[in-house]
């Protein structure tokens, strides 16, 4: 298929139409799954997700939503989730999802600034927060709480059975309310360097992002129908938004909701996904799970390892279609006798495509992934582009992003920042001109604020943020990016962070791993209570010196990391130290361990 033509593709598509046409398509198919409290599975076919959907569009409309007008949506990845956003599309109305852990001030900014009529929300938990600041949120005309809690303060709001009451509307006559260049969503950015921004997101720009996609895994609508997907991050996060919603609906997946992101590995392995997106931190706690499973034979360990590295340039030429037919006989017979039980263990033994995204994922990691089977590719975007810039998902370079997306221009800047053009690229920030004009210039180009290079083949690499890059007391320029993904392949550690801005030398914060390093410590006769004990332990501390040694080996001297500071408690996404996708919080984890930094300096 052309790069060239895909607005003339999606000419007049909307995500409504795109809903329609899906449901006529596969109606009968599996649309979505959940596990219900007593352990059962349960299901809504394409059918049922639309006849809801026409329910809740018209208790929408009876709610006083019009045309125009914001929903906003706070709740975990359940599948009624679904439901509740796209029926917002048939009134002509905006779905605006914000994260579980806003506070209840920021809601109020949320709500205000996004001029939200409508609020739905889970449960207490999530009422609470909005009922501390009910009388300021001054556009909210209604809240509906799904889950209302039994000591009544929930008061007359609402519930989704409440919702479900109406006669439903007549989808197709509704679709028309929505035109394609209309807006569909916002995305609101983190916030963490000023009160959050709402990005703006057009219908065009997601049905543009949805067919580039499509382009890029160059499968039809016919092979990717019915393929499992499992979702578990914030539907407030443009990548899961776009990965298992939209697409979804465009695509006729089966998705598996997950409402807790810490039982991702259970849901995997119940679910089996055909397609699995995972943040960088999810691939690198299975990695973790399959080498502390090792750790106590290391006979077996070894030949594992062995295993994989003869089978790296295996997939190599595998990948570029110069595998030899002894090199396909050999791998077949790796993968039958040490591979294949390693995928049924984590849950991707029937994964036809792995994506890791949102942050940097060790390019060693991913080439693990990929001998042991996992086809593991990395997408590189932001929420102002619609999510991807670039993805190469069949013939990827592990260290690159791989290369641009169909029909989207992606360039280099001259000071190197990565730069793009397309029709995933946003329609600018909500009431905020000025910071538009920042990110955007005139001729449409998208400023992404990372550093980046780009090889004769166009496959780009990501240096860092250019606001995160360390300067060290002697004017040293240095990625801490590069070197967090080398400390987290000292096998002990699980996450990690570069200190060293204005300092004489780098230093780290360095996690012990929850599972390798108590299984390590196990093996090695040592006893403990917690993590924190194992963070204490003199032969931890020799063993990740020696580790450091190593793995800082590439690195020039003023580049090496010199000393870490190990913390025995791990840190958790939606915190004061990772965002939802579990990116660093680099001023927050500056401030909970500023005694821990200050120390490594005297």
């Amino acid at each position: 298929m052309a790069n060239d033509n895909i607005g003339q593709i999606i000419e007049g598509r909307t995500i409504p139409k795109a809903f329609l046409a899906t449901v006529a398509a596969y109606r009968d198919r599996t649309a979505l799954r959940w596990r219900k409290s007593d352990g059962d599975w349960a299901s809504w076919t394409f059918g049922d997700y639309a006849s809801q959907v026409a329910r809740v569009a018209a208790a929408y409309r009876d709610l006083g939503v019009r045309p125009g007008d914001k929903i906003v949506l706070m709740m975990r990845n359940i599948p009624e989730f679904h439901i509740l956003d796209m029926a917002a599309y048939f009134c002509g109305a905006t779905p605006v999802s914000i994260y579980n852990s806003s506070s209840a001030e920021q809601i109020k900014y949320l709500v205000n600034h996004s001029e939200a009529v409508l609020g739905v929300v889970e449960d207490a938990s999530f009422l609470q927060r909005f009922t501390q600041v009910r009388a300021d949120l001054t556009t909210l005309g209604s809240l509906v709480v799904l889950n209302p809690p039994t000591d009544g303060a929930a008061g007359d709001a609402l519930t989704y059975e409440g919702l479900l009451s109406r006669e439903g509307l007549d989808l197709e006559v509704a679709a028309d309310t929505c035109t394609p260049e209309q807006l569909a969503t916002m995305i609101y950015t983190s916030g963490t360097t000023g009160p959050p921004k709402g990005v703006m997101l057009s219908h065009r720009n997601v049905m543009w992002t949805v067919e580039s996609l499509l382009c890029s895994m160059e499968w039809s609508r016919d092979q990717l129908a019915g393929k499992r997907m499992v979702s578990y991050l914030p539907m407030a996060h443009i990548a899961e938004r776009m990965t298992s919603h939209y697409q979804g609906v465009v695509s006729g997946y089966e998705v598996t909701t997950c409402p807790d992101p810490t039982k991702i590995a259970e849901y995997l392995r119940a679910a089996k996904p055909n397609i699995f997106f995972g943040v960088p931190r999810v691939f690198e706690k299975l990695y973790a799970g399959v080498n502390a499973a090792l750790a106590a034979d290391p006979a077996k360990r070894s030949k594992f390892n062995e295993a994989v590295e003869a089978a790296k340039p295996i997939v190599e030429a595998r990948t570029w279609g110069t595998a030899t037919e002894e090199q396909q006989r050999t791998y077949e017979f790796l993968d039958q006798v040490a591979f294949r039980p390693v995928r049924e263990l984590v849950g991707l033994d029937a994964c036809d495509l792995a994506i890791t995204g949102a942050a940097p994922l060790p390019a060693e990691i991913i080439s693990w992934f990929r001998a042991i089977g996992v086809p593991l590719s990395e997408v590189y975007g932001m929420s102002e582009s619609s999510g991807p810039m670039t993805f190469s998902a069949w013939k990827p370079k592990p260290g690159s992003v791989g290369q641009a997306i169909p029909g989207c221009d992606v360039r280099l800047a001259d000071d190197g920042e990565v730069i793009c053009r397309g029709g995933n690229v946003y329609l600018g920030y909500y009431k905020e001109p000025e910071k538009t004009a920042e990110a955007l210039d005139p001729d449409g180009w998208l400023r992404s604020g990372d550093i980046g290079e780009v090889d004769e083949h166009g496959y780009f690499r990501i240096v860092d943020r250019k606001k995160e890059l360390i300067i060290t007391a002697g004017g040293k320029n240095i990625s801490p990016a590069n070197l967090e993904a080398a400390l987290k392949m000292i096998p002990l550690v699980g996450q990690a962070a570069a200190i060293g801005d204005a300092r004489p030398f780098v230093s780290a914060l360095v996690v012990l791993d929850p599972e390798v390093a108590p299984a390590w410590a196990r093996a090695q006769g040592i006893e403990f209570a917690s993590l924190a004990d194992l963070a204490k332990e003199p032969r931890i501390e020799q063993e990740i010196a020696r580790g450091l040694e190593e793995v800082m080996a590439p690195f020039n001297n003023a580049e090496r990391v010199k000393k870490v500071c190990i913390i025995g408690e791990e840190w958790l996404p939606d915190s004061d130290v990772l965002t939802p996708t579990a990116k660093l919080k680099r001023r927050g984890i500056r401030a909970r361990y500023a005694d821990e930094i200050e120390a490594l300096y005297r």
